[in-house]
């Protein structure tokens, strides 16, 4: 059985609460991101999304007195997680039925450890498909 420990991101950017969207904004563009845990001494207070931030701006944009927002301003606080040692069929499930982009790994005592991406299983599913490929065709010169 595939757990989320062994198909994780570990080297995950982060932003702290307390830091500005300006921040985040950067730190999504400058690695090619789209998911930024926010976190408070290493453990998951919440996540802001690339869509979250589209929406601050949007927000923003509208209201011309409107002061500098921070991430704890816009993360979402209640944030769905996975055990490094829960089952990848279990993370992909929950994955689909949300419509989640990513779920953040996180240890019992909710540390952030890593996330489990889509571009993760995209990945994982280009490494399966390569694997059956190269069996079909041994099995094509084999007959």
């Amino acid at each position: 059985m595939q757990i989320v420990g062994e198909l994780m991101t570990r080297e995950v950017v982060t932003l702290k609460e307390t830091q500005n969207l300006g921040k985040a904004e950067e730190l999504l563009r400058l690695h090619r991101i789209r998911h930024l845990p926010v976190v408070r001494q290493g453990k998951l207070v919440g996540l802001i999304t690339h869509r979250d931030l589209l929406r601050a701006a949007a927000t923003s944009a509208n209201d011309p007195a409107a002061q500098p927002l921070w991430a704890a301003d816009i993360m979402t606080r209640e944030v769905t997680t996975v055990a490094p040692e829960a089952s990848l069929r279990d993370a992909v499930v929950m994955m689909l039925r949300n419509k989640f982009g990513c779920l953040p790994v996180v240890s019992s005592d909710g540390t952030l450890l890593g996330l489990i991406t889509e571009a993760d299983l995209v990945r994982y599913a280009q490494h399966l498909i390569e694997d059956k490929d190269r069996r079909e065709l041994a099995r094509e010169f084999n007959a």
